[in-house]
């Protein structure tokens, strides 16, 4: 498989939003209505072949700090015990075939685990949101989305 590069401009402005230069290659697959990076799709590894668990990084500031409160909160816990367990466990299940299926360097060890890298319960909201932004079933990112003010977004992903 190939992966998909982000623009120059995208990887511009994903390093402005990260505060640093990413560690591996993306691209974008969520965005405000005026062409803001979201949500981006990572290359299951970095450019020096570790392993990136995250497949979704939500990279939207506003939204970052809006799930950062719900985390500072309570909110892992609180979600964690809302979803149905056998329902997270699909949800990680799905994100890491997904994964799987974009991986390019079939020469190195795979990354892991589900949603953020996790196998069970639920580790990064962020992660969670991310994946229901690009259309993906995830319970826990639903219960995120419902609880914070998302703007109108366009997404450009094929997760499937």
């Amino acid at each position: 498989m190939t992966f998909r590069d982000a623009s120059p401009e995208d990887v511009a402005e994903v390093a402005r939003l990260l505060g640093r230069d990413p560690a591996g290659r993306f691209r974008v697959v969520v965005r405000r209505r005026n062409g803001a990076p979201v949500v981006i799709e990572n290359e299951p590894h970095l450019r020096d072949g570790t392993p990136m668990p995250t497949l979704y990084w939500l990279v939207d500031a506003d939204l970052h700090d809006a799930v950062s409160r719900l985390e500072s909160e309570g909110g892992v816990h609180r979600f964690e015990v809302l979803v149905d367990p056998d329902e997270l466990r699909r949800t990680h299940e799905e994100y890491a075939e997904r994964r799987r299926e974009r991986l390019v360097r079939r020469d190195l060890v795979a990354p892991s685990g589900g949603v953020g890298g996790t196998r069970v319960g639920v580790k990064c909201l962020h992660a969670h949101l991310a994946n229901y932004l690009v259309g993906a079933h995830d319970p826990v990112g639903a219960l995120v989305a419902a609880s914070i003010e998302l703007p109108e977004l366009d997404v450009a992903c094929d997760h499937d």
